[in-house]
């Protein structure tokens, strides 16, 4: 999972890009980039790293120009060098830099035909660098010195032909502009905004509404599954469908885990969404446990604040923030690899044994993927002096792994893979332990206006909404993306690194 953002401004748009990816942080803490161009020179700074540690004050004085993109990333492959960092820049035509979240499932077979057909050259397996290159081929059969935005649309409309997965995209064209698409079930979330200033009107893309709120632009929509939109250097938005959409499915993790509570993604509120996982979690307790013995009702800080909340007032419950957390400590589910996860966990979050001594806890977290960090969270409640744990989970069970740029690439390092529901209990060392049903996360992140009427679940129902995932294709993954695989590349490191989704 990554953020992505791309601005076309009357001003330098060097420090909005910063605070935008900032804002975007908790979808990507291994590197960050940003570039921007200006009378057709280009300006990059990326590195391995948070945003704040990337950019020095001098970077963002060199990163001229009021046309620029960003990006933040996690690392899907487990590697973490700064060669691998985004945007990603081809020279012809044009001059193209790519940012993007998401996954392509046919990755392996464009880079083929990229290399031994359309004679471009890969420099990682990186399935960015993959996309930039479709793009770059498609834009070069334009031909001509300046592109159109019918040019623009026309590659586009061909990059869809070829390119499979999840995706949202944001690219600078230099000396032309700032486009943005997104795959045609609409995967991964972008999102379109608009500003007025005295200098004349000012466009934005960003992966979550929050970038734009906190810059002052106005959401004017989500870019539309399978359609492109294109600002040139004048500031004139363009859009056009450039294929038709075939089935709007957004990624259900997003509203279970990676976006943050105050962002909306396809007119879904993430925060009213994790109020009725809340609500329906509650009632499945009630169903199961009408005469259940819990005290207190206690959140896995942060992801799970809402529906926790939501579990206690439904259930007549005490809600107690039972975890400190360390704020220095980034997001262990996106931390690359599983020994870093591990020591994260305790230096991460401190129990007040005030809350839960001589206590039944329930304990709600967002959902539990590898169940490592769900132990040792028991662990520490347990510490505290809790008399019984209990723990619930806002999400099903993830039993299959996630092709389309989440990081849950092999379904033998999934917890609940295979295993019941008390085998997992047994495993993470929970005295009793309640999911989510499917039915009721997807009602939850329904409602009327969003016209959003399936979500892709496929981490929890191996349902890919793509149609071409194979068992084959999974093996592979596994074999590239495990954390096995992830060690053994980290041990390796010196030659050509190597990366696979962002």
């Amino acid at each position: 999972m990554c953020g992505i953002v791309g601005i076309v401004g009357t001003s330098a748009v060097n420090q909005r890009l910063y605070d935008a990816l900032t804002v975007l942080q908790h979808r990507g803490q291994d590197a960050a980039g940003i570039v921007t161009a200006s009378q057709g020179l280009l300006s990059m700074r990326k590195g391995s790293g948070l945003v704040r540690d990337v950019f020095s004050q001098q970077d963002m004085l060199e990163l001229r120009g009021n046309v620029g993109i960003g990006h933040v990333r996690y690392p899907t492959a487990g590697s973490d060098g700064a060669s691998e960092a985004q945007p990603f820049y081809v020279n012809a035509p044009y001059g193209i830099c790519l940012g993007h979240n998401g996954n392509l499932t046919n990755a392996a077979e464009l880079a083929e035909v990229l290399t031994r057909e359309e004679r471009r050259h890969l420099n990682t397996t990186s399935d960015s660098e993959v996309l930039l290159n479709v793009l770059a081929s498609e834009l070069q059969r334009v031909g001509t010195p300046r592109v159109t935005p019918a040019d623009i649309f026309a590659a586009v409309t061909a990059l869809y032909r070829r390119c499979r997965g999840g995706y949202a995209v944001v690219a600078m064209v230099i000396g032309h502009g700032i486009l943005g698409f997104r795959d045609p079930n609409g995967i991964r979330p972008l999102v379109l905004g608009s500003r007025e200033t005295p200098k004349g009107l000012e466009y934005m893309l960003a992966s979550e509404s929050v970038a734009l709120d906190m810059l002052g632009f106005r959401p004017l929509r989500d870019v539309a599954p399978g359609e492109a939109v294109f600002v040139d250097e004048a500031g004139r938005l363009h859009a056009q469908q450039c294929v038709a959409t075939t089935r709007h499915a957004p990624c259900i993790f997003e509203f279970v885990y990676f976006a943050r509570p105050d962002a909306t993604i396809d007119n879904i509120s993430v925060q009213r969404a994790r109020m009725r996982m809340g609500d329906k979690l509650a009632e499945k307790i009630r169903r199961e446990r009408p005469d259940h013995d819990i005290d207190v009702v206690i959140p896995i800080p942060d992801t799970s604040r809402t529906a926790a909340l939501q579990v206690a007032q439904h259930l007549g419950l005490k809600y107690r923030e039972g975890f400190i957390k360390n704020r220095y400590i980034g997001r262990t589910f996106i931390m690359p690899g599983q020994d870093q996860r591990q020591k994260s966990v305790r230096s991460k979050l401190n129990a007040i044994d005030l809350e839960f001594r001589n206590k039944v806890v329930l304990l709600v977290d967002d959902s539990i993927v590898r169940g490592t960090t769900s132990a040792q969270i028991i662990d520490l409640a347990r510490e505290a002096g809790a008399r019984k744990v209990y723990f619930a989970s806002a999400a099903p069970p993830v039993r299959f792994p996630n092709v389309y740029g989440i990081d849950m690439p092999a379904a033998d390092e999934l917890v609940a893979a295979g295993r019941t529901e008390d085998e997992v209990r047994q495993l993470i060392g929970a005295d009793w332990l309640i999911y989510q049903d499917l039915d009721d996360l997807v009602q939850a992140c329904q409602h009327d206006d969003a016209r959003v009427r399936e979500f892709d679940t496929s981490c929890f129902s191996g349902r890919y909404v793509t149609g071409d995932v194979t068992p084959e294709y999974l093996e592979r993954l596994r074999s590239e993306r495990s954390d096995a695989a992830k060690a053994t590349r980290r041990e390796g490191r010196g030659s050509l690194r190597v990366v696979r989704g962002a």
